[in-house]
């Protein structure tokens, strides 16, 4: 019987038990495996790092797709930064008011693999004909691009190895200048109790491209530590402060069933602890109507 022992922290972090080793092996930009455990099922972890599991996947990705989509209202175009599980993209095409999806992702063995061995994850979605999938570096991706967005999601691993480019300012504003009017970036920020230098920094940086930024979090049992949070950035502040009304409109128009999203746990998740809200540089959280 073998364990796994996560390494994204020195001194605090999780054991798996190995029930079955699906795969492991070195891709060409990270080290990759798939193990099965009893409890969480399937299991991928990127550079000793847990990046998704089977069992409770579906609070993350739900969170970081049907938020934007929805506070946005008429998102046609969402481009998908990371997300080679393929997950994000399942979320994303259920929105059948969307009409155009691009997922970047630079390591193409991902896709792949998780095609294979996490297939309940993209549950078919990498064959809907909206989607496009193009095998490159996000940053290169938005810098070269003349195609804009509603929503970009930037569904990274944490700021480190191939993921650090998605926390710079130089990518913030990438984004930025490829949104529509009106359209809105999020973002994985890592677990704020115990990344609050990387939650820091990624406030700064957003401060200084958009003209409304804030975060949302949710809690997800194997990222660790406490509340995940998610980056939120546009040039719309009502985007932020939509009301219940019309959310639970939109959400009721758009026939999705959600296991964790609905339109209170939405307008809910803006509200943050004093102790990240002083991480983040902010007094209190700024009234919804």
């Amino acid at each position: 019987m073998r364990e796994f022992v996560e390494t994204l922290y020195d001194s605090y972090g999780q054991l798996f038990r190995v029930d079955e080793m699906l795969f492991e092996d070195k891709t060409g930009h990270q080290h990759l495996v798939i193990f099965h455990n009893a409890a969480f099922g399937r299991v991928l972890v990127l550079d000793g790092i847990v990046q998704t599991t089977e069992r409770d996947e579906f609070i993350y990705h739900e969170m970081l797709a049907h938020v934007p989509i929805l506070a946005h209202g008429n998102a046609r175009d969402v481009l998908i930064v990371g997300g080679g599980d393929g997950a994000m993209l399942r979320e994303v095409s259920r929105h059948r008011s969307v009409e155009r999806i691009i997922q970047v992702e630079i390591d193409d063995r991902v896709l792949d693999l998780c095609r294979r061995f996490l297939p309940r994850h993209s549950a078919g979605a990498f064959d809907d004909s909206r989607v496009t999938v193009l095998i490159d570096d996000g940053l290169h991706f938005l810098q070269t691009t003349e195609r804009r967005f509603d929503v970009i999601i930037s569904d990274s691993t944490d700021p480190i190895g191939p993921g650090e480019a998605l926390f710079s300012r130089e990518f913030y504003a990438a984004c930025h200048a490829r949104l529509n009017s009106g359209g809105v970036l999020v973002t994985q920020n890592g677990v704020a109790f115990m990344q609050p230098e990387e939650l820091a920094t990624a406030a700064r940086r957003l401060a200084a491209v958009f003209d409304d930024w804030h975060f949302y979090a949710a809690a997800i049992p194997t990222y660790v530590g406490g509340i995940m949070t998610f980056g939120w950035a546009t040039d719309d502040a009502g985007l932020r402060h939509i009301g219940l009304a019309p959310l639970d409109e939109r959400f009721i128009a758009s026939g999705i069933e959600t296991r964790y999203y609905n339109p209170e746990v939405h307008r809910a998740a803006f509200a943050l602890p004093r102790h990240v809200l002083r991480t983040i540089g902010k007094q209190h959280n700024e009234s919804r109507p």
